[in-house]
């Protein structure tokens, strides 16, 4: 009985987090017009696929989408390997000025990303890389916007116990060895907690894709629907209904990696 109060707490917090996207779902079958002459939470008296096939071929759906995995994905190998790698040297390789390095380049954690995009955004444009892939997914690769990842894996490597390295080298096996053969087996937990913050972040990442792309070649998902808002046209059904279709993705990782996203949260404190 004394726990009944935080069950209604709990439940209530839950409700108040999935209520947009149950909104979001509902308002999705609805045309332009039932959407605002009826209540919010009303369900659709006539309920409409239209809304999700306009959406499909009128704004060539389908790019944004292979798009959006294509830039997610390269993401979150690319933060896998290069943060593994710089993890590893900032916790186990000993050379001077080391965890002063560190800690400077975790300091970047505390300045906004809105600080960095400037800079970014010109250091991209010299490079040739405006409207392009490569463009969208340099910055996030090598950690220039994204430095959480070394500092969780580097943390994780702190904690696994050097005489199991130490072993290993006894047995032969060189730094690199010793990192892909002992180190990485050993630290899946959370490298898979960095791969679903990575994808998860590209995925739903607007500000830069807003930037640095301009042609529906390179637009991904959250830019798409971002143009389908104008000063006089506001498509609230197209929206919805694009929203809805850029929740699938996410649903679908969700389900199927369920006990690693829990796991995730427990390792990083993720929210």
């Amino acid at each position: 009985m004394k726990k009944i109060p935080l069950y209604l707490v709990l439940i209530a917090g839950a409700l108040l987090s999935v209520a947009p996207y149950l909104m979001t779902l509902n308002a999705a079958f609805k045309s332009k017009q039932e959407i605002l002459t009826s209540e919010p939470w009303a369900l659709p008296a006539n309920p409409i696929l239209t809304n999700f096939g306009e959406v499909w071929s009128r704004y060539d759906f389908a790019t944004f989408v292979v798009n959006s995995v294509l830039v997610a994905v390269a993401v979150t190998v690319g933060q896998l390997v290069f943060s593994t790698l710089a993890a590893y040297a900032f916790a186990r390789l000993d050379f001077p000025g080391r965890d002063q390095l560190f800690w400077a380049y975790i300091a970047t954690l505390m300045v906004p990303q809105i600080v960095t995009l400037v800079p970014t955004f010109i250091i991209v444009r010299e490079l040739g890389l405006v409207d392009t892939h490569v463009g969208l997914i340099l910055p996030f690769v090598f950690g220039f916007l994204m430095p959480y990842g070394v500092f969780l894996v580097r943390q994780y490597f702190k904690t696994i116990p050097e005489s199991i390295e130490q072993a290993a080298r006894i047995d032969g096996a060189g730094t690199f060895t010793i990192l892909w053969r002992v180190m990485v087996p050993m630290a899946k937990p959370i490298l898979g907690t960095l791969a679903i913050i990575s994808f998860v972040n590209t995925w739903n990442n607007l500000l830069w894709p807003l930037i640095i792309t301009h042609s529906e070649s390179t637009r991904v998902i959250t830019r798409g629907i971002a143009q389908m808002q104008s000063q006089f046209n506001q498509e609230y059904h197209l929206i919805l209904a694009a929203s809805t279709m850029a929740l699938l993705p996410l649903v679908a990782v969700f389900l199927v990696f369920q006990r690693h996203i829990v796991r995730s949260i427990a390792l990083s404190g993720m929210k």
